[in-house]
């Protein structure tokens, strides 16, 4: 039954992570990063500290119990043990953090925890790929998936070039070129959760196919959707049924070191994530930021605190809405005027904190001079 093996699955975790903890060098902190997932590892860590007499910090990106309620509903038995033991927990740590100033307000309102909001920010990795590094990654991921293959050679700068579907290098010169006929590159990342409805995505593109059916000068798409989870099957099999001419669409597992390159050649990103509590704000997103790429992202109610309509990217609360955005922003590609061109330079201006930068400001003062 689906209870004992809920009930199975966190006493043998409690077990195996307090063994392990109980079994370390004496820590002056703990640091749970991040919640969730928090059942059991935040009374776990909670008893360690206390046999450590150490200090505990919980690291809030959302709440595990709301993430529970989209497969369960929120008045489920298990939802409500779960809302119960985050409260607790959370009212026991020395100290919180969260993501947004939105969830620093929900806790204090409704659990009574006071924290400190450390937004998300990525790591220095993430930043945009220079030419000739994308032209080698394009050629990598030619072997194994076909939209980054070149499709016609007679665009090619000579003879002697070699290609993929975005770049192109003349063996002469070694010089790389990004030809004026090339498709936009559109990529997004997913964990293929139930948080995240990707046939919004595939509507809008269904949309954008029939703009150029009736003469929009708009380019071709290759559309990158990385990432595993539980759901991937079901959209792949959505993917397969579709009829169109114009995008490809392939959904690759990257090496942990391409992800960020693919981010940092991209033309735009785009974003699905809704949050379960309204509350965090997607990773996902940040990431494409410190590459300086440009995202429409869905609406949510804290998603402001992130994507600045209008500056850095655009949001959308349906898939028509996506669609009409992705028709402003690639009309005329790849000139460099227009919204996604300045999209772009405004995040290049922004100058973003990157991660120990932003922990280093936030959080060290909290511990103290002495710690």
């Amino acid at each position: 039954p689906t209870l004992l093996q809920y009930v199975v699955k966190v006493l043998v975790q409690a077990v195996q992570l307090l063994y392990t903890m109980l079994n370390i060098e004496q820590p002056s902190y703990i640091l749970l990063q991040q919640n969730p997932p928090g059942l059991p590892s935040i009374a776990v860590a909670w008893v360690a500290c206390l046999f450590w007499r150490s200090k505990l910090i919980i690291d809030w990106h959302n709440y595990g119990y709301t993430v529970m309620g989209l497969k369960h509903g929120r008045n489920h038995p298990l939802v409500q043990i779960a809302k119960w033991y985050e409260k607790l927990f959370g009212r026991l740590a020395n100290y919180n953090l969260c993501v947004t100033n939105a969830m620093r307000e929900d806790l204090w309102v409704n659990c009574g925890i006071r924290a400190v909001t450390l937004y998300d920010r990525p790591a220095s990795y993430f930043k945009e790929t220079p030419l000739e590094l994308q032209h080698h990654l394009y050629l990598k991921l030619a072997k194994d998936y076909e939209p980054f293959k070149p499709r016609n050679i007679t665009e090619s700068v000579g003879s002697g070039a070699e290609r993929s579907a975005f770049t192109e290098m003349d063996e002469k010169t070694r010089r790389v070129l990004k030809p004026s006929g090339r498709p936009a590159l559109l990529i997004s990342s997913t964990s293929w959760t139930e948080d995240e409805d990707f046939s919004v995505l595939l509507k809008a593109l269904e949309a954008y196919e029939r703009y150029i059916d009736e003469g929009a000068e708009l380019p071709a798409l290759v559309c990158v959707i990385t990432g595993k989870g539980p759901l991937k099957d079901y959209y792949t099999g959505l993917i397969n049924k579709l009829h169109l001419k114009h995008i490809q669409i392939c959904t690759p597992w990257l090496e942990a070191e391409d992800y960020p390159l693919l981010l940092g050649s991209a033309d735009l990103g785009v974003c699905l994530h809704k949050s379960s509590s309204g509350l965090d704000l997607p990773m996902k997103v940040v990431d494409m930021f410190g590459c300086c790429l440009p995202v429409c992202a869905i609406y949510f109610e804290c998603l402001h605190e992130l994507v600045k309509h209008d500056d850095n990217g655009l949001i959308f609360r349906d898939w028509n809405e996506l669609a009409e955005q992705l028709k402003m922003l690639f009309l005329g590609f790849p000139t460099r005027e227009g919204k996604l061109h300045s999209f772009r330079e405004n995040l290049r201006a922004s100058k973003q904190l990157r991660w120990d930068e932003s922990w280093d400001q936030t959080v060290l003062p909290l511990f103290g001079e002495n710690d």
